[in-house]
């Protein structure tokens, strides 16, 4: 199973351990709470969601309403299956939300392990967060080594583009920073929301000092 396939199965395991949704919900979902996923179409949902049924992840259940009729052209009749997840399927979904391997600090997996945070425990929380700034730092470190060699050599815009980089980087660490922090304050409750004593922000999540939130899917990282 390719890395990426993987994230989409996690994803989508998560997303049904909420509640039970058909196909063309399920793609709404991730493209709208899941940016990372905006790229993903029909083609990657269904097989993904096919084989998490053959696996016993998932059951397949007619649905009891009708579609809406907008839904029902986009996404034809498969539309009218609700997949529901099993109970070996939350157990799975568990034993994923509990990894802290590398490849969860990765981008792609860290945005979607990162859209979990409210199922994960606070000590899986911690590790993924602190193995993603570990990661971070040595991208950082090498960036910096990097330019350091081949400034002279470079145009300006070049060079522009190299700062832009390193600064992402260096925001994105910043911003690790404070969630560890949060994090080991107590300052957020295991669904995610924020506990009495923050500051107030809503869902609990600091913002950038530019007072906006990043988003864990930004690509400008890589």
């Amino acid at each position: 199973m390719s890395r990426r396939s993987g994230i989409l199965e996690f994803a989508v395991l998560g997303l049904l351990r909420e509640s039970p949704m058909h196909g063309y919900e399920l793609r709404k979902r991730l493209n709208t709470s899941l940016g990372v996923f905006r790229a993903f179409s029909y083609g990657s949902l269904y097989p993904c969601l096919k084989t998490l049924v053959a696996n016993g992840w998932l059951i397949e259940e007619p649905g009891s309403a009708p579609e809406d009729a907008r839904a029902a052209s986009l996404a034809g009749r498969r539309a009218k299956i609700v997949y529901r997840l099993t109970a070996e399927g939350k157990d799975h979904f568990e034993e994923l939300l509990a990894h802290t391997g590398p490849d969860a600090w990765e981008d792609e997996h860290f945005a979607a392990r990162f859209a979990f945070f409210g199922q994960t425990s606070r000590d899986v929380r911690m590790r993924v967060l602190e193995g993603r700034r570990s990661r971070l730092e040595e991208r950082l470190e090498k960036m910096r080594a990097s330019l350091a060699r081949t400034r002279e050599r470079l145009d300006d815009y070049t060079l522009e583009l190299q700062r832009h980089g390193m600064e992402s980087v260096e925001r994105e660490v910043r911003w690790l920073n404070e969630l560890i922090e949060s994090e080991r304050a107590g300052r957020y409750q295991r669904n995610g929301s924020a506990a009495p004593d923050t500051s107030g922000e809503a869902g609990g999540l600091p913002r950038h000092r530019g007072g906006s939130r990043p988003d864990p899917s930004d690509d400008t990282t890589k």
